[in-house]
């Protein structure tokens, strides 16, 4: 097979998928006939063939996909009007100081935050797919640890938490998620797809 044909196939998969596919999942396409080495190479070529349109090919926590640019995102907006959901300043500092300081426990989190941390707030980043229980503390009354997922870097469209910006404070960490709230990156915040 050769490479135009290969990059043809990867980009309707891609293209196509409704989850990010790992290098694991895009090799099957070739009955493992391309290492990968090659598959590296064709998804950066594709990456440079995606540069001047309106979507463009990332690479996050779960594998590779296809998304919109976020100067697209105005004109998404559009399409679907309705507000996504917006999120408290008490849940941005949640999920900021577990984001920053996992695995932590509640009173961790009550500890840094001030004040206590509703059990419903907790809940609702559960829902969202954004923390989950990783294991429980070994202490009296084996507190829940809490953990960001790879869901959560996948709607920031990060891979690792490393690209997360270093902050010195739970302020800092929470204005951060705030402005991601409010910003041009929403559209990762809230799940609204920005390419079906």
């Amino acid at each position: 097979m050769n490479t135009a044909d290969a990059k043809r196939i990867l980009e309707t998969a891609l293209i196509c998928s409704p989850q990010p596919l790992q290098l694991r999942d895009m090799r099957v396409l070739f009955d493992d006939g391309v290492g990968p080495d090659t598959l590296k190479v064709l998804l950066q070529e594709l990456q440079q063939d995606w540069a001047q349109r309106g979507v463009e090919l990332v690479s996050v926590a779960t594998g590779w996909r296809f998304q919109s640019r976020p100067e697209m995102r105005e004109y998404l907006d559009r399409l679907h009007p309705e507000k996504p959901p917006r999120y408290t300043r008490a849940t941005l500092e949640t999920l900021a100081i577990i984001a920053y300081r996992q695995p932590v426990t509640r009173g961790d989190m009550e500890d840094i935050r001030g004040v206590t941390v509703n059990s419903l707030l907790l809940k609702q980043l559960e829902d969202r797919g954004w923390i989950e229980v990783i294991g429980h503390r070994a202490t009296i009354g084996r507190p829940a640890l809490f953990a960001t997922t790879q869901h959560f870097l996948d709607d920031l469209g990060l891979e690792s938490l490393d690209q997360l910006p270093l902050l010195d404070t739970p302020a800092q960490q929470a204005g951060v998620m705030e402005a991601l709230n409010t910003g041009d990156e929403l559209f990762f915040l809230t799940g609204t797809p920005s390419w079906p």
